[in-house]
């Protein structure tokens, strides 16, 4: 994948939400901002234009002069805050609490092989949305002078000045990329949709690896599996109890992680489906439970 650096605004008033740290409020027991620095965990540095708060990951900091510029300014010194290192820059606003790595991947892709200036998500009703996009540093950098030289300041500046100077690349895609929560009624939209059926877990499953400061893909299934054989075959605690030596084990294996866990799965999948065999009787000759079974099929 291409590398990139990343920036992400986090200012505002937040004056729909009553002035509260709008980055801050959390959504799945993560701040949004936190949520946001994970779709973009894969950039060589990340740039938070903002005042400083704790965050999830080691980030570097910068401030639009004067603070409250509005969007335009606030790029600016995010822009100016990296080393220039990277060839392409994604820009992300810090309320976006259903933005995953899938969707980073997807704008620097087409930046790639389209070959624009900056490749922008498109919301479900086909509006840009020029804080979810990537853009080609030198072009970025380039129309941000130019608007700073034509209007004297950036201050107050709109963001749509910038993306009409660029070649532009549109990506539409899951409408719930683009979601940003600017009332508290978005909020409470955010806080339900986690909780779905089809979502709960992975965004639990997300919130606890944030929480502990770990690194690690899982195959939820196979834990899911193994836990259903310890509750049936053993007895319901060991379910809990069985997934937490598993993850134990891994921790002290060596080698890659998610591979870790995989084989001491299987070893404790195996051990309880054996312990399952031995209450149903499974293992004697014929097969089946100590009360019944096939005849004759013995060894002998």
């Amino acid at each position: 994948m291409t590398a990139y650096d990343a920036i992400v605004l986090a200012g505002g008033a937040a004056k729909r939400l009553g002035g509260v740290d709008k980055p801050a409020v959390r959504i799945g027991g993560r701040r949004l901002l936190d949520r946001v620095l994970g779709a973009c965990a894969q950039a060589g540095t990340t740039v938070v234009v903002g005042g400083r708060r704790p965050t999830a990951r080691p980030v570097r900091w910068a401030r639009e002069d004067p603070p409250g510029g509005g969007p335009l300014a606030a790029l600016d010194a995010g822009v100016r805050a990296l080393d220039a290192r990277a060839e392409t820059v994604v820009v992300l606003s810090a309320d976006l609490p259903f933005l995953e790595r899938s969707t980073v991947q997807r704008l620097i892709a087409t930046l790639d092989t389209e070959g624009r200036e900056a490749a922008l998500l498109t919301d479900a009703d086909g509006r840009d949305q020029p804080l979810v996009a990537a853009y080609r540093a030198e072009p970025l950098r380039r129309e941000i002078a130019l608007l700073a030289t034509e209007y004297g300041s950036l201050a107050g500046l709109p963001l749509r000045l910038l993306a009409a100077e660029l070649d532009l690349a549109r990506v539409g895609g899951d409408p719930f990329a683009s979601f940003d929560c600017d009332t508290w009624e978005d909020i409470s939209t955010a806080r339900a949709r986690i909780r779905e059926h089809g979502t709960v877990l992975d965004e639990w499953m997300t919130a606890v690896k944030d929480e502990l400061g770990i690194e690690l893909d899982v195959d939820t299934h196979v834990l899911l599996d193994l836990a259903r054989d310890a509750a049936h075959g053993v007895a319901r605690p060991a379910a809990p109890l069985t997934t937490f030596l598993v993850g134990y084990a891994a921790g002290r294996a060596a080698g890659d992680g998610p591979e870790a866990v995989a084989e001491a799965s299987r070893k404790a999948t195996a051990l309880a489906l054996r312990w399952a065999d031995e209450a149903d009787g499974a293992d004697k000759p014929g097969g089946g439970s100590a009360g019944g079974g096939a005849e004759g099929t013995g060894v002998g």
